[in-house]
């Protein structure tokens, strides 16, 4: 099932972030790395990711959401939420600066249960960038700096230093005044209603049955896109004549029908792995789609 590019994805498409082959647990329990931005590609497309980023960008580009867009055209620290996904367009042949990967596990000791993402730099709907002047720009870069050197180095407690180095970093962004030049795009429904489009089908096929679908409802999709769900919903409606509900449901149903016609697995399994907590949840949902329980549909597979 694919949701969100894993940190063994991203390195597999970006090789040379991960040259000597870190562990994705290099940090215990958590990971963490840090490389150059030479690294990057002028393009990156729009995904959600299942690991943290802080970058410090020095070059222009532009950054895009689902419903908005930033230019950015000066130096600037982006916090990136693996919720939210985004993506970024280069301006500038020069693209400078550094950016480090990193896990809720590795920020937050096991015994802590805040998350990341109810930080106001992470969280859903805040503003993600900061706009530095040069003396930020210098003292930023030093702490990179260090990190980087700090991950080549053999000493004992490496990580320690790496996540207080971390951590002086968030507190410096939320010292400072977030972004607020951010436009909208000019057929912000359509675009909005193709990145719901993506993001639903980039979930199938399912291929296991022991992971749920995590985007199930219109208030799931939202969140993910970080635009409100009345927003979703009008724009959708508007643009394919049916409500965010109805797409969802479909693409449930036929994936359903085809787990039922293709697999091994039992009913309680395919309810389970597309995201229903009882099997008679799933079969009341089924029914009422099709008019047919999933147990008929199997029954009448020759």
């Amino acid at each position: 099932m694919k949701q969100a590019e894993s940190l063994q994805e991203f390195y597999t498409r970006v090789p040379q972030a991960n040259p000597d082959r870190l562990p994705l647990n290099n940090a215990g329990p958590g990971h963490f790395n840090i490389f150059s931005r030479d690294c990057c590609f002028p393009k990156t497309s729009y995904i959600r990711r299942d690991f943290y980023k802080i970058s410090l960008i020095i070059g222009t580009g532009k950054l895009y959401y689902a419903n908005k867009w930033i230019d950015i055209d000066r130096p600037a620290l982006l916090f990136s939420n693996p919720i939210v996904p985004y993506s970024w367009e280069a301006i500038s042949e020069i693209q400078k600066g550094w950016f480090c990967l990193f896990t809720e596990d590795f920020i937050h000791p096991a015994e802590r249960r805040e998350s990341l993402q109810e930080s106001p730099l992470f969280r859903i709907g805040g503003s993600p960038v900061f706009f530095i002047n040069r003396q930020q720009q210098d003292e930023l870069s030093a702490i990179f700096v260090k990190m980087q050197e700090e991950m080549g180095s053999i000493y004992t407690h490496k990580y320690d230093l790496l996540r207080n180095y971390l951590h002086i970093i968030i507190h410096e962004a939320m010292k400072m005044q977030p972004a607020e030049a951010y436009k909208k795009h000019h057929n912000a429904s359509a675009r909005i209603t193709s990145l719901f489009l993506e993001l639903l089908e980039r979930q199938f096929p399912v291929d296991t049955p022991e992971t749920s679908l995590q985007l199930r409802t219109a208030n799931d999709f939202a969140r993910s896109l970080s635009v409100h769900v009345n927003s979703l919903n009008r724009s959708v409606k508007d643009i394919t004549g049916k409500t965010t509900t109805e797409h969802i449901s479909t693409r449930i149903v036929k994936e359903a029908q085809a787990l039922l016609t293709h697999t091994d697995w039992n009913i309680s399994e395919i309810a389970y792995s597309l995201g229903f907590e009882y099997p008679a949840y799933f079969n009341n949902f089924f029914k009422r789609q099709t008019r047919l329980t999933p147990g008929e549909v199997r029954k009448n597979i020759v």
